[in-house]
């Protein structure tokens, strides 16, 4: 028996979007703007800064180990009960704990394939058969996964909108696909770009469709900008939350991550403010790229992928903006090789984006 299985060893390390400080040290530039992660352009919320200033004096302190004041604000933020919500290390923090509380070994898992690279990871190293549907029209094919579902189906992945892709499934359409679904079949709705898809009017906010089988996973890393402490929440039936929380890590999410989304639930300006830049920052690049005849996806997210015509175009594209200041996502470990994610900036790095993309064409 090999100390090692044989689906973790087969498994690619995750290759992160390049640091800031690693593209100033390989290339000596030090005006680097990074449209790379999806990371908030304004930076974190001023309230949530202040609270981990704020909570930092209690770092000798253990966290709360099950997160009491941040669940309860949560749920009364979304008119739940406490018993619905857990927290995570970000939302693959949850999903991974999802997967340890509810995989049997016989289960099967679902989802599109070259979907959220994070959930590919951990359903590889769950050791499960996966069922991995093809998009269509760079959307999930719901129709398709309807056909896949067997009598071994355990969870379906579902991110709505979709990373890296930037497309949403619509009320009708996932209506239309929940009615296939059995009670025993979990479906994780990964909405961690919700904030920004919420005002599309067919958007299916998971939150009217409160099934028993239904798990929402949300995030504070994008619209709220605090990615680097790591925190997300999940909404479910209570008796689901009950389970979850018999697995979860203790003392999970930290203390200042904690503090800090409850602090960023208060920032109403910052959350606002943060929409209203995605929205024009969008119109800006969409508009630059049809100037420029590149093709891209329309996107609900805060990212816009574009799409070239090879994988060399690409890689080459992506190679010279980085050597101009402007790192962005090659897609290729997302199993999208001729496609180049660019993550809305703030207006002035959005049009030097632009200029310098119209420079190497």
């Amino acid at each position: 028996m090999p100390l090692v299985p044989p689906y973790i060893k087969a498994l690619q390390n995750y290759k992160p979007g390049k640091p800031i400080s690693e593209a100033r040290r390989d290339l000596g530039i030090h005006d680097i703007i990074k449209l790379a992660s999806n990371e908030n352009p304004q930076g974190p919320s001023p309230k949530a800064l202040l609270a981990i200033q704020n909570a930092m004096r209690d770092l000798h302190r253990y966290p709360d180990a099950l997160g009491f004041n941040l669940r309860q604000k949560i749920a009364g933020k979304f008119n739940v009960k406490i018993e619905n919500v857990i927290l995570g290390a970000g939302s693959e923090g949850i999903m991974s704990t999802i997967m340890r509380t509810f995989l049997l070994n016989d289960d099967e898992l679902l989802s599109a394939k070259d979907s959220f690279i994070g959930f590919r990871v951990l359903a590889m190293a769950s050791g499960r058969d996966i069922k991995w549907v093809p998009m269509k029209g760079y959307k999930y094919d719901l129709e398709e996964m309807a056909k896949r579902i067997s009598d071994y189906t355990k969870i379906i992945y579902i991110a709505n909108p979709d990373n890296p892709m930037g497309t949403y499934i619509t009320k009708k359409e996932f209506e239309e696909f929940y009615s296939y679904v059995p009670d025993r079949t979990l479906i994780i709705l990964d909405e961690a770009y919700y904030e920004f898809a919420i005002n599309q009017n067919d958007y299916p906010d998971s939150m009217n469709y409160r099934h028993d089988n239904i798990i929402t996973l949300r995030s504070f890393s994008k619209a709220y900008g605090l990615g680097g402490v790591r925190i997300g929440y999940g909404l479910a039936h209570e008796d689901l939350i009950q389970n979850l929380l018999k697995v979860k890590v203790p003392f999970e999410p930290s203390l200042l991550a904690q503090e800090a989304g409850l602090a960023a639930l208060d920032d109403i300006e910052f959350l606002s403010k943060t929409i209203v830049i995605n929205e024009k920052g969008n119109q800006l690049l969409t508009k630059g790229f049809d100037k420029l005849g590149i093709e891209y996806i329309p996107s609900t997210a805060n990212f816009i992928t574009t799409v070239w015509e090879s994988e060399n175009r690409a890689s080459e594209i992506s190679m010279n903006l980085l050597n101009k200041g402007i790192i962005v996502r090659h897609l290729t470990s997302f199993g999208w090789p001729n496609c180049i994610r660019i993550s809305i900036g703030l207006e002035k790095e959005n049009i030097r984006f632009i200029k310098t993309l119209k420079d190497l064409l």
